[in-house]
């Protein structure tokens, strides 16, 4: 182990400009050799002829290779373009199972070029499986692509690479947009512990997750437009628009969640090939009516959503529960929620044992008037339940995930 300089920021070129000698040498190429993401290689540029003396250090200091001699880390640049080279016969042959030439799009221009740009979009991201495949070739030429710069023979792949890039960058727009909210969450947890300020607030507008709303969606014309239209990369947009709006849904009522199964549950049938593209985009219109009803549901039961994701977590799946039994559920849901924010839910009440002990009285206090039908057992159960929600989602001094989304 060459642990010079394993405290230093990652290197991945290193120029030699004076003479080194048996484990100095050794420990200064270690350096470009060392390990760090997105990093496949590093890069010796040898400007006084040291390669003899580097050959005499790796026979003593190298491990031996099997069948003897020297198993040498360092290679000849020209080895990296073949593996260039190959990685985009690669790429090239998977476009071409799926019925793309990337030359004919290369040699096309203007509106012709972004023509065929969609159709190679729509002939890779027939399912799941054929996106995942292409973007790892497309990233694996990518980085090859990358590490071979600066290079003279640079410039004769780069159309290719682009092209492949390019691609690649049309099928992500269409994946779901990653979810950060637990980053986001650790983010401002180190906030708190590290700046002592005036205050701050980390909003989640429904423009930072990219979100739609289904509500406003023109079935008609969608399905007009999916009948004329590349059918693949209608179903993209319509997956990353439900993706997006069903995540928000869940993160404010858990109880959302039969419905993220559901919808992955749609989606893993069509991977497998027992449901077509018609199929799916016909499950998926469904999906989007029983999702904007779902949302509308909380004007139904005349409760808030933060309301209803209490009233869902304490009747759901159980217990059975009278017209007369909800209603008194309601009220012992907004009774609680009114006493909790006016005056349990204080700054940083998560951080004290003793605030956290008040809210989880005040729960087990306000739940004690739940209608008979919940049994003892059944009662601890909800106040565990509550508890944990009012702790993930209400932070304090007003703020939750209630009050960003609004």
């Amino acid at each position: 182990m060459w642990m010079t300089g394993f405290d230093v920021p990652s290197c991945s070129t290193i120029y030699l400009d004076k003479p080194m000698r048996n484990h100095t040498l050794m420990q200064t190429i270690a350096r470009a050799n060392r390990v760090a993401q997105g990093k496949i290689n590093g890069l010796i540029v040898d400007y006084v002829g040291i390669f003899r003396d580097l050959q005499k250090a790796l026979a003593i200091y190298a491990a031996p290779a099997p069948g003897g001699g020297t198993d040498t880390p360092i290679r000849d640049k020209a080895e990296l373009i073949e593996y260039l080279k190959k990685a985009i016969t690669e790429a090239e042959a998977y476009c071409a199972e799926r019925g793309v030439d990337p030359a004919n799009i290369q040699a096309a221009q203007g509106f012709e070029r972004v023509r065929l740009l969609d159709d190679a979009v729509e002939a890779i991201v027939v399912n799941d499986e054929s996106k995942r495949k292409y973007l790892l070739l497309a990233g694996n030429v990518a980085t090859l692509y990358k590490a071979i710069l600066p290079d003279p023979s640079a410039g004769e792949f780069m159309p290719i690479c682009v092209l492949l890039a390019v691609i690649a960058e049309k099928i992500r727009s269409l994946l779901p947009p990653a979810d950060i909210s637990e980053v986001m969450a650790d983010v401002e947890k180190l906030l708190d512990e590290s700046i002592d300020a005036k205050g701050y607030v980390i909003h989640e507008t429904p423009e930072e997750y990219g979100l739609v709303d289904l509500t406003r969606i023109d079935f008609d014309a969608l399905k007009a437009k999916f009948a004329s239209a590349r059918k693949h990369t209608e179903i993209g947009k319509l997956r990353r628009a439900i993706d997006g709006k069903l995540k928000a849904m869940v993160r404010l009522n858990r109880s959302r969640v039969d419905y993220l199964e559901k919808f992955q549950k749609l989606i893993d049938e069509y991977n497998a090939g027992s449901k077509n593209i018609e199929g799916l985009f016909d499950d998926l219109v469904r999906f989007i009516q029983g999702l904007n009803a779902e949302e509308q549901r909380g004007l139904t039961e005349g409760l808030s959503e933060e309301e209803l994701a209490l009233f869902d977590l304490l009747t759901k799946p159980d217990p059975q529960l009278s017209k007369r039994d909800e209603a008194e559920v309601k009220k012992v849901v907004r009774e609680l929620l009114e006493k909790l924010k006016r005056e349990k839910l204080v700054l940083d009440w998560r951080k004290r044992q003793q605030t956290r002990a008040a809210v989880r009285q005040c729960i087990e206090i306000e739940l004690d008037k739940l209608p008979p039908a919940c049994a003892p057992e059944l009662y601890q159960r909800k106040c565990e339940l509550a508890y944990q929600h009012v702790y993930d989602a209400y932070f304090g001094e007003g703020r939750s995930i209630y009050a960003s989304a609004a």
